[in-house]
């Protein structure tokens, strides 16, 4: 059985606290798994969360500040010392290049699997196979950073009603589906255009083409809300968003599901970004991110 979800590893920003790691999230997509900004301690919440090694299929960096990527050195080496029998892929921005070398050999270990570079330069695809597209957006940060968004190909929804009346059923109907056509009756005939789900990854930055163009039309959308709204002078000189920035962005895309994250020390009561995110009129389904919590897909709609 296919799962989608989102396990969250951690959620502060800059530092740990008592109740929040390091960022790191793992996204379950059907039978892989994309490990985003693996920060200190991610090896440690993965084993709390259930999360393997093995679990990992591609690791996406957004950018080399050490909440986002100082566990890279960890996930890396238990990789190896697991010796994850598939290849991994590592996507991030190229300009950094340095700091992946030196995370990937921050110490002496056997390699004993294989570990694919895919530094991201520009705009566009980073990854195409046959159950999604994984593309990187350009964002606005004070060091290079790059969002992610992953894109299931559209599929079609058939109808039964129509079905009926053009007397197609049984083994019938997954023959028109693989061949397109049957006794003269087209596969449109019967079916609807059914969108593939989409998934975006939005950590540090300021408000930019990339954050809006990562977020249109999300079934689920991870989103940084560093700072509280009060404190916007604060998130624009640091390269961050607020609570309400994140959630009228996601308001304007038509996102179905927004998690909220990667939260300031300086606040410790979660719901004044619940609070701030309704106010800024953003009415679908939302999460203020916790440690170790999962957050399924939404069905298809």
């Amino acid at each position: 059985m296919s799962v989608r979800e989102l396990v969250v590893l951690g959620t502060a920003s800059q530092v740990p606290t008592r109740h929040r790691n390091h960022n790191g999230y793992l996204l379950r997509w059907d039978g892989e798994g994309i490990l985003f900004d693996p920060g200190e301690g991610t090896q440690r919440q993965m084993l709390r969360a259930g999360v393997a090694a093995h679990d990992v299929d591609r690791i996406c960096v957004t950018h080399f500040h050490g909440d986002h990527s100082l566990g890279l050195a960890g996930v890396i080496q238990r990789i190896n010392l697991d010796q994850v029998p598939h290849p991994v892929t590592a996507h991030y921005p190229a300009s950094g290049q340095r700091f992946f070398e030196r995370l990937r050999y921050a110490t002496a270990y056997r390699e004993r699997a294989s570990l694919v570079e895919a530094p991201v330069a520009s705009d566009g695809p980073v990854a195409e196979t046959p159950g999604y597209t994984l593309e990187a957006r350009r964002l606005s940060h004070p060091v290079e950073s790059f969002g992610y968004r992953l894109t299931e190909p559209d599929g079609r929804r058939m109808l039964p009603e129509r079905l009926a009346a053009h007397g197609v059923g049984g083994p019938d109907v997954g023959l028109l589906q693989r061949e397109g056509t049957l006794r003269g009756v087209r596969l449109e005939d019967v079916s609807e255009v059914r969108p593939g789900q989409r998934f975006a990854f939005v950590m540090d930055t300021r408000l930019c083409d990339g954050v809006h163009a990562l977020a249109e039309g999300c079934d689920l959308l991870v989103i940084e809300s560093t700072f509280l709204d009060e404190d916007t002078a604060l998130a624009v000189e640091h390269g961050h968003l607020t609570a309400g920035q994140a959630a009228a962005v996601a308001r304007d895309a038509g996102v179905r599901h927004l998690v909220l994250t990667h939260f300031s020390q300086r606040y410790g009561d979660p719901s004044a970004f619940e609070r701030q995110a309704r106010a800024a009129g953003f009415d679908g389904e939302l999460t203020i991110a916790r440690d170790l919590v999962r957050v399924p897909l939404p069905k298809r709609s």
